[in-house]
């Protein structure tokens, strides 16, 4: 699946390059046994599709550390003030979570800071975690993450139903969020190998 090139914005890296050294700086990571820092949400979408800046970043850390608060104030491309900090309230277990999910993640290139490795969900899993908030962001971003990395409604379908099996919530809207989700794709991506009607 395609995904793994970033059509972030520059700038926005840029803020969370130094959010992650506030990170290493704060924590006192011993650099021989770095932490794995897992995103997901809008920070994983902006580095996906550049579609939307996201505020807050939602992580999951292999193992606990201490986060500090804090945000680092920076101007994006297009020139508007921009801020961005770490939610210390995410937490993965109440998301669609593939249990696959760190193992199938993509790394972020990252440079002097031997104390952390970043990964971003893979376009696939970041859309399977969107499926039990399923708001109004959350469908856009799934049919760009569709439209750009190459998530169709079959892989996201099967991908989420496996998810399921271990979701700590009520099942049924999400079922009901990958029809509709499927749908969305399906409506916004032409079908794989679909050849056009003779006239």
């Amino acid at each position: 699946m395609r995904g793994s090139k970033s059509r972030a914005d520059p700038k926005y890296i840029e803020a969370f390059t130094q959010l992650l050294k506030q990170l290493v700086k704060n924590a006192d990571i011993d650099p021989r046994a770095p932490v794995d820092i897992y995103l997901a949400g809008g920070s994983a979408v902006q580095f996906y599709t550049g579609a939307r800046l996201s505020d807050d970043v939602d992580a999951a850390f292999s193992r606990r550390i201490f986060v500090p608060e804090g945000e680092v104030i920076f101007t994006d491309s297009t020139g508007k003030a921009r801020s961005i900090y770490w939610d210390r309230n995410y937490n993965e277990s109440f998301a669609l979570v593939h249990e696959n999910a760190h193992q199938d993640a993509v790394r972020m290139p990252l440079s002097g800071m031997p104390q952390v490795r970043v990964w971003f969900f893979s376009p696939l899993d970041l859309a399977v975690s969107k499926l039990s908030r399923f708001s109004r962001v959350d469908r856009s971003d799934i049919v760009e993450l569709a439209r750009l990395c190459g998530v169709t409604s079959a892989a996201l379908r099967k991908r989420a139903e496996e998810a399921l099996s271990y979701y700590v919530g009520n099942p049924e809207p999400v079922r009901t969020s990958i029809k509709m989700a499927c749908a969305d794709i399906d409506a916004a991506v032409p079908r794989s190998g679909s050849k056009p009607r003779k006239s």
